[in-house]
């Protein structure tokens, strides 16, 4: 906790065995969407869109008890997945710039974190460049050169939300990544979770997950449903 604080970010290694990341790979690249599927994707990309409504592979990586005992030091609890990505970033691809995964949240910097991205890498390849201790920036953008990090397969890493990063360019090989986006219990999710993938899925996973879907309540009640518990719909 102390190097996340001090850094904004943090590299877990060997939670994935190499069969563990090779089988979740072969579930997901079959699910890929085309490159530039739409005029806001990069046609440098693939991507598995409704994860949870497609595929269980993803499941074990979401409530990970490694990654979760570090949110509920981060985050309050009932905090909510805001988005699960899986993407395909392609040998060529352009750099993408400097951003924070918070900035979509309209409140001045510095300030804590309000989401935290949970990264997992499958294979090698995979590269973010970061600004250490940028999480603690106000409202200047980074200036100097960031830090390279290539975190190994079967590794997690956290960025918090207020963190600086970007992908540099031309990754050797295609790499397949997969991420997690986890927000507090009062923000709009990137993803309508309580939409897609529906209770009939919802009922296959974890009770954890469950809750980070929306499937909870942040006292004293907001995500009342009915004006009663949104869990007693799986009742």
């Amino acid at each position: 906790m102390s190097a996340l604080h001090r850094d904004g970010y943090l590299v877990l290694p060997d939670l994935l065995t190499p069969d563990a990341c090779r089988a979740i790979r072969d579930d997901l690249t079959p699910l890929l969407a085309p490159a530039g599927r739409d005029p806001f994707r990069s046609r440098h990309t693939r991507r598995v869109y409704g994860v949870l409504h497609n595929t269980r592979a993803a499941d074990p990586l979401v409530d990970h008890p490694r990654v979760l005992g570090l949110l509920d030091r981060l985050l309050l609890p009932n905090f909510l997945l805001s988005q699960l990505e899986v993407v395909e970033v392609g040998a060529g691809a352009p750099a993408r710039p400097p951003a924070h995964d918070d900035q979509h949240y309209p409140l001045p910097r510095p300030r804590p974190a309000l989401s935290v991205a949970a990264l997992w890498t499958l294979a090698p390849g995979t590269a973010r460049t970061v600004w250490p201790g940028s999480h603690r920036w106000g409202a200047r953008r980074p200036a100097t050169p960031g830090v390279p990090l290539t975190p190994p397969p079967g590794s997690c890493t956290l960025l918090l939300g207020t963190l600086w990063h970007a992908r540099p360019a031309h990754p050797p090989v295609p790499c397949l990544t997969i991420t997690a986006h986890y927000c507090e219990p009062w923000l709009r999710t990137r993803e309508a979770f309580a939409l897609s993938p529906g209770r009939d899925v919802a009922r296959q996973l974890s009770g954890r997950t469950r809750r980070m879907l929306g499937y909870s309540v942040h006292p004293p009640d907001t995500g009342l449903v009915d004006g009663i518990h949104p869990y007693r719909l799986f009742s």
